[in-house]
């Protein structure tokens, strides 16, 4: 395995997981739990996640198109407007996520921070699609890496926020993040138009 093809798969699943994302949505949630919740919670979602990138990464062309009949094109298309849609409320309400108060820490575990957060739209698309550019392998360890990388900085997410709130900066960043995240939604819907024309010329 060469370096600098697993940096490149390590670097394009790291922009898809976000960290800078999950970072600002941990730290928005110190007002409703306690660190040791904060832990838990950061910990069984990365863990969750994970295990369904995995299953995503061997079974996901198996899933999507014998079990659901779905085809990765309109996979893309779906997750990507998924992705501008959350994008777009960060950008317009400087907010990933609101969470009432009442609302308990496994009840958000799963969903969203798992499901959709971590295991989101855009990164289930990649380890469907990037084994038959990088390899499983790459595939495998870089994704691994990155969701390791995210974890580190979402364990941190309250040292790191405090330092930008300080420095007056944590709003435009949220609204940056969300910009990039609407963006990244629209190449995926993009990506998915033109993979649908190109095995619809190809019949």
């Amino acid at each position: 395995m060469e370096i600098k093809i697993f940096l490149s798969a390590f670097l394009a699943f790291l922009a898809l997981v976000n960290p800078i994302q999950k970072l600002f949505v941990v730290f928005s949630l110190q007002e409703n739990y306690t660190p040791s919740e904060l832990k838990k919670i950061v910990t069984k979602s990365t863990i969750t996640a994970l295990g369904i990138l995995i299953l995503f990464l061997f079974l996901g062309i198996f899933i999507l198109n014998y079990i659901f009949n779905l085809e990765i094109y309109a996979f893309q298309v779906t997750c990507g407007v998924v992705l501008f849609y959350n994008g777009f409320m960060g950008l317009q309400k400087g907010a990933f996520l609101t969470i009432d108060k009442d609302t308990s820490v496994e009840d958000i575990i799963a969903v969203p921070i798992a499901v959709p957060m971590i295991a989101g739209p855009a990164t289930i698309t990649a380890v469907v699609t990037m084994p038959s550019i990088y390899g499983q392998l790459t595939t495998f360890l870089a994704m691994t890496l990155a969701i390791l990388v995210n974890y580190l900085i979402m364990l941190n997410a309250h040292r790191i926020g405090e330092i930008l709130v300080k420095k007056n900066i944590m709003m435009p960043m949220i609204r940056i993040t969300g910009l990039i995240v609407a963006a990244i939604g629209s190449q995926m819907v993009f990506n998915g138009i033109h993979t649908f024309i190109s095995n619809f010329t190809t019949i």
